[in-house]
């Protein structure tokens, strides 16, 4: 799920080596499992449906998340992906949603373009988290590559402050 990225930075604010945070992150993987969408249950299925009316799903795993089950619903919206986690009774825990650089606001493009100006942006997304079905803009997530060729991810929230920044991927 690409909440890793979100836990890269935790670790990197933690002072954790990339090494450690991979290794940490790669026990989580290891646990993830493809689930064929027919397979999927009822409740996920209903959910997602609802919330995201017309939509197709494309792919869908199983995996524990700290000790709970945990779907991730993979969606098609035109040219973006649309990534839904889900309990297994169908409800909603966050939302990862790609995004055109048009639809950033300007005070998280000006906060990103005064540190990141010479990055190529692969690919945004809005995260949005759910809690009680509320759902509530948590950050963007810029995925790049940096000047130095480096591919990095840098979280940004919505009031344009950069809240993580991992170490390059390798």
């Amino acid at each position: 799920m690409r909440d890793y990225s979100r836990r890269l930075a935790v670790l990197a604010a933690l002072g954790l080596s990339v090494a450690s945070a991979m290794g940490l992150i790669g026990d989580v993987r290891a646990q993830e499992e493809v689930v064929p969408l027919d397979k999927l249950p009822k409740a996920i299925v209903e959910s997602v449906k609802k919330r995201f009316p017309g939509l197709e799903m494309v792919k869908a795993e199983k995996e524990t998340e700290k000790g709970k089950t945990v779907y991730e619903v993979s969606l098609k919206n035109k040219e973006r992906n649309i990534d839904v986690t889900l309990t297994p009774e169908g409800q909603i825990q966050s939302i990862e949603k790609e995004i055109g650089l048009q639809d950033v606001p300007k005070v998280v493009m000006d906060a990103f373009n005064a540190k990141y100006d010479k990055a190529k942006v692969k690919v945004i997304e809005e995260i949005i988290h759910v809690t009680n079905g509320k759902e509530s803009l948590d950050y963007y997530e810029f995925h790049l590559t940096a000047a130095n060729n480096q591919e990095i991810e840098v979280l940004v929230n919505p009031m344009g402050k950069i809240t993580g920044e991992p170490e390059p991927k390798k």
